[in-house]
């Protein structure tokens, strides 16, 4: 994997982005980081995609759209996976215990949930 330029979640798209996600608005949170990840370069574009993909997918849980949000849990996991503890200006280890844990509620029809994870950076 190519060494990692960090991205700067503290203005413009990517913090719009962060903000829309920890506020629960994630069709915007996705919009905002498609418009980055157009314009990336790897490894940070497919890092970017992992991350649109989990805010895609709660997007599709506010919908009631469960298997939809577990099609794209797992897509972006899959991505994830390839990435260190921390990249690109996020903490990615915890993201990943957080996924784990929805898709194991999600596939076993809990009703009780995890809490939405949340992005941790770095800085």
């Amino acid at each position: 994997m190519l060494p990692c330029t960090p991205l700067d979640w503290t203005q413009g798209n990517l913090f719009a982005g962060l903000r829309c996600f920890h506020s629960g608005a994630f069709f915007e949170a996705h919009e905002y980081w498609e418009s980055v990840w157009l314009a990336a370069q790897e490894p940070e574009k497919t890092f970017l995609q992992g991350l649109i993909q989990i805010a895609a997918a709660f997007h599709h849980l506010q919908r009631r759209n469960c298997a939809g949000s577990i099609s794209l849990l797992r897509s972006a996991l899959l991505r994830l996976d390839r990435y260190p503890e921390v990249f690109a200006g996020i903490v990615v280890a915890p993201l990943r215990v957080a996924i784990r844990s929805w898709l194991e509620a999600l596939e076993a029809g809990q009703s009780s949930r995890p809490p939405v994870p949340q992005l941790q950076l770095t800085t």
